[in-house]
């Protein structure tokens, strides 16, 4: 087994073996259903065994959860406060080798595995100080002798489904919050990924210990998607966060509607960038490099088609070519490299079937589209030259290709941003305040991340994630998203002795 490599000891680090428990329940690690094998992307080869959970292994640990939040949810909220910061602090002093775990089941390379793990300690530092500015309003009240204010009170159990590409960040977005507003968590990592849920639970699962809190706090489960549906469909759990695609969210969100749940979904991106002709195109190339090739074209918030003015098209173009060309691609966790593998063999076909759509319509491939002969899942960066009118503009293919276009005016190249069904993350390099405002105001980007300047990814927590139209509406991590992970009453207190009624109504 890959663990028993000298290179995989740091494992051990994390509580990892050859063989793992894939379900947290009840405070206990059991898990009773089939084994299945992690591997490195890299190879192919095995890193690990896990047991995963069953439906029965679910339905203890829900039956469990829902009596921990009885508990979790009348602990004072700065008191659940310093049980996210000591969470904080146990993921603080494992950030190397649980970012180097990111880092080799993923895929992605050494500096973001390490980047994803200080992300969750950031959203702990976050949630802690939020803890304490958990306010309602005060609202004047018609009547006399009347109180009128809000209240916030915990959901009771927040479901957390996340994706392969960011296996710890996007349960840091949703857990550190929900914590803190007094729900418990059941987290359900995604089935490629099962080595990082069962490190990150454990160390999650000591702080509830040493603290002799329930167990139960935190649930979580390595398993498919009959788990995934188990808690769509489960009316203990008022709120579930979805990550992933946006067919798959869509399924989730009627399933947790027809039960009047409430959903948070973080779907796919088509994110753009437009590089305007007063551009800094030194910026705009180094920006559009990150965007388009970092985690090897597997986040959501991808760089996947840029536009560029008619009248720098070709210097712009000259330039992002002679970069790619210098990209280093192969073992994440060696030094230097900036392009790993993509996650599974799926994804390498799902690769080339987009290649052969690519070439079928006819469109100019200007750099990569092969894949790399190897034991692993390597492919080449991909720059393309294509109409904006072309089918496949219109659809997420998770992998670095990027669609190259022209544009003559700002107000096309807005057009253009807005012409596919996803809406999450956009940039404009450019610097006019007239084109900067547009592009930001209510004729601009209809996305829910508008950026100047900066690449289409790597988000900051203090603001709210999230996207409009097929990427799903929810928002997460910073801003006002915790609202979401609470239920709030309205409260209005009579202390005199009349009964006034609201507008004025004489009722007898």
């Amino acid at each position: 087994m890959g663990s028993d490599k000298k290179e995989y000891g740091f494992l051990k680090e994390i509580g990892l073996d050859s063989t793992n428990i894939g379900c947290y329940v009840n405070g206990k690690w059991k898990a009773s259903g089939s084994s299945v094998t992690s591997v490195n992307p890299s190879d192919n080869q095995a890193i690990a065994k896990v047991t995963e959970a069953t439906i029965h292994d679910y339905e203890e640990g829900l039956r469990a959860c829902s009596e921990a939040a009885k508990t979790w949810m009348t602990v004072p909220a700065p008191k659940r406060g310093e049980i996210v910061r000591q969470i904080g602090d146990a993921l603080r002093a494992k950030l190397n080798p649980l970012g180097r775990l990111v880092s080799l089941e993923m895929g992605k390379i050494l500096p973001e595995g390490i980047g994803e793990v200080q992300e969750i300690i950031d959203m702990c530092d976050y949630a802690v100080g939020l803890s304490r500015q958990l306010n309602g309003s005060i609202i004047p009240s018609e009547r006399p002798d009347h109180m009128m204010f809000e209240m916030w009170n915990p959901l009771g159990i927040v479901g957390v489904i996340t994706a392969f590409n960011f296996p710890c960040a996007v349960l840091g977005w949703n857990a550190c919050i929900a914590l803190v507003c007094g729900n418990c968590v059941v987290w359900k990592g995604a089935p490629t990924t099962p080595l990082v849920t069962i490190a990150v639970t454990k160390l999650v699962a000591e702080v509830l210990e040493k603290n002799k809190l329930p167990g139960a706090i935190f649930t979580s489960f390595c398993g498919g998607a009959e788990i995934g549906q188990a808690i769509a469909k489960d009316t203990r759990i008022p709120l579930v966060s979805f990550t992933g695609s946006s067919k798959v969210g869509l399924i989730v969100q009627q399933t947790v509607n027809e039960r009047f749940g409430k959903c948070l979904l973080e779907l796919s991106g088509n994110n753009a960038i437009i590089v305007m002709d007063d551009a800094d195109i030194r910026l705009a190339v180094r920006s559009i490099l990150f965007a388009a090739v970092g985690t090897a074209g597997q986040r959501c918030t991808t760089c996947r088609r840029l536009f560029i003015h008619d009248s720098i098209y070709q210097s712009v173009l000259d330039q992002l070519v002679g970069v790619y060309k210098q990209v280093k691609i192969g073992d994440p966790l060696e030094n230097g490299t900036l392009v790993g593998p993509l996650h599974t063999r799926a994804s390498v076909e799902n690769f080339k079937k987009g290649i052969s759509s690519i070439k079928s319509q006819a469109w100019k491939i200007l750099l990569g589209g092969s894949v790399i002969e190897s034991e692993g899942n390597f492919v080449q960066p991909t720059i393309v030259e294509i109409s904006p009118d072309a089918p496949v503009v219109k659809q997420e293919l998770f992998g670095p290709v990027l669609y190259v276009m022209k544009f003559q005016t700002l107000e096309e190249a807005i057009s253009l941003n807005n012409s596919v069904p996803q809406g999450l993350s956009s940039s404009i390099f450019t610097r006019r305040p007239e084109a900067i405002f547009k592009w930001l105001g209510p004729r601009g980007s209809d996305c829910g991340i508008v950026n100047v300047n900066i690449p289409t990814n790597g988000a900051e927590i203090g603001g709210a994630f999230g996207g409009e139209k097929a990427t799903g509406g929810g928002r997460e991590a910073g801003s006002d998203s915790w609202k979401q992970y609470m239920r709030r009453s309205t409260c209005t207190v009579n202390y005199g002795s009349e009964l006034p009624l609201a507008q004025g109504i004489n009722f007898g």
